[in-house]
């Protein structure tokens, strides 16, 4: 059953953004968390009758590509696509308990019922895969969340408005703090899948938390690209990037703390980067103003996303920050914001080259895509 005490106000990151946090206890043992921006009382009991969460993630390694490879069959069983009048993310009304008990809520996070990596997992895994003395196993450790955006199952979040996305971004920096402090997480990843053909099984508006073990294949991939410039160069790879970019063609919208703009050599028919003016390593290190700032463009973009064609883009938002133990002084935060939309009604689907060999290939020419978003009116 339900369980633990309130917790008091805190600050997520440096001294800034200040939220109500209280900690619950869904009826299986996993942690639910309530983020408000006024203290709001959390009493209410989730007394359904559930097991406990199986998790039997492996980690196997892959010695040709020098990767990680999460495996975790269990998730077959997930919830996919439910009707609206059973989302399981929405709050607990008219006698129907939900994985949120409250009847409201701003913003929550809990524990994912079907997690890829969990600090619960089973401990006890042979050194190697069956057959393959290079295929190194390890427990599938770590810690993934779901991020509720808000209560109405209807809206999406370039309609949240700037009070609640910043909400959101407070939410996001203080589960990296917290989720980085954890014994043997390498990096914090925070992102959310919006709209069917991206696969989303939950229509519900929500984002995700991944605390992964390892550095992902991207993050590594890109530190040794910086440090190779540097050592070829002496200068500093992403200013060396990102700072033509801010007065070049690509930008779609700028402010005082933020460029957002389309990356020269994009993978995705449309994609936006959206980096601060000054180099930080990940979300808690940013100032109410930089959140600020950020809720701004990102909003103006998730609206030119939305109006861009004739029904809204289905899209990833990514952010790419510093690993927990490394790197951290050669990184530079950033949000990726792409679609897989090519054209109306016409997908970008991965097939021989992007998924066979890792060879991308665009249907769109990055210049082009900067003007039409440039173009849309968004007021």
């Amino acid at each position: 059953m339900v369980g633990g005490a309130e917790w008091p106000k805190i600050n997520a990151g440096a001294s800034v953004g200040c939220v109500n946090r209280t900690s619950r206890r869904l009826a299986d043992g996993r942690e639910i968390l309530y983020f408000d921006q006024e203290p709001v009382p959390r009493e209410a009991v989730d007394i359904r009758d559930l097991p406990p969460v199986g998790t039997r993630s492996q980690l196997r390694y892959d010695a040709l590509l020098d990767e990680w490879v999460v495996i975790a069959s269990h998730r077959q069983t997930r919830t996919f696509l439910p009707p609206a009048d059973q989302c399981p993310l929405c709050p607990s009304r008219d006698g129907r308990i939900t994985e949120i008990p409250d009847s409201d809520y701003e913003v929550v996070v809990f524990e994912n019922r079907f997690p890829s990596l969990a600090t619960g997992v089973d401990r006890d895994v042979p050194a190697t895969a069956p057959g393959a003395p290079l295929a190194e196993l390890r427990p599938g450790y770590g810690r993934c969340e779901v991020v509720c955006f808000t209560s109405d199952h209807d809206r999406v979040f370039a309609e949240l408005g700037a009070e609640r996305a910043r909400l959101v971004v407070d939410v996001w920096a203080e589960r990296t703090a917290e989720l980085s402090a954890l014994d043997g997480i390498e990096q914090v990843y925070c992102f959310e899948n919006h709209g069917e053909e991206i696969g989303v099984t939950l229509s519900h508006p929500h984002g995700q938390i991944y605390a992964y073990p390892f550095v992902t294949p991207r993050v590594e991939k890109i530190l040794r690209s910086v440090q190779r410039h540097r050592e070829d160069t002496g200068g500093n790879l992403f200013a060396d990037v990102v700072g033509p970019e801010r007065s070049g063609p690509r930008v779609v919208t700028a402010n005082e703390h933020w460029t957002a703009f389309v990356p020269p050599a994009t993978r995705w028919p449309y994609e936006v980067q959206f980096f601060p003016v000054r180099q930080v390593p990940d979300l808690p290190a940013l100032t109410d103003e930089e959140r600020d700032a950020f809720v701004e463009v990102y909003l103006d973009v998730l609206a030119r996303f939305a109006r861009r064609m004739d029904t809204p883009m289905p899209y990833i938002a990514s952010w790419n920050q510093a690993p927990v133990n490394s790197g951290r002084d050669d990184w530079w935060l950033h949000l990726q914001l792409f679609s897989l939309r090519r054209a109306p009604g016409k997908m970008k689907y991965l097939a021989g080259s992007e998924s066979g060999m890792g060879a991308f290939i665009t249907d769109t020419n990055p210049e082009d895509v900067a003007e039409q978003l440039r173009a849309v009116v968004v007021a």
